[in-house]
């Protein structure tokens, strides 16, 4: 599955999602990298963190309609990120995907 947003613009080529309480829980810690072109999508998940990681995230929450409700660019290992209240579902791409041209809200599709 890739993603894309409302200009048609394709963020991550391919998207692992991470629907199970394990899943999210393990989410990408202990991986040595995460490839560009990559995103893994946590649901449900309003919050996240990036204990146990080596590297930074771009990171987008989004709703249950696929609009982005707050953007996180570069979040480094180790870091905790605010609850985002009206967030359902966490997009992670590695940092420097993002690169200013997602904005609070924007609309994700994810498409097969």
């Amino acid at each position: 599955m890739k993603c894309v947003i409302n200009d048609g613009v394709v963020i991550a080529q391919e998207v692992e999602v991470a629907r199970s309480f394990f899943k999210r829980l393990k989410g990408l810690m202990f991986r040595k990298e995460m490839k560009p072109g990559t995103a893994m999508l946590l649901a449900p998940c309003p919050q996240i963190h990036t204990c146990f990681m080596r590297f930074a995230l771009d990171v987008l929450f989004l709703d249950q309609d696929g609009k982005v409700v707050r953007v996180m660019e570069n979040l480094k290992p180790w870091r905790l990120s605010p609850i985002v209240y009206h967030a359902t579902q966490t997009l992670e791409m590695p940092a420097g995907t993002l690169q200013g041209c997602v904005k609070a809200g924007t609309q994700v599709r994810f498409e097969d």
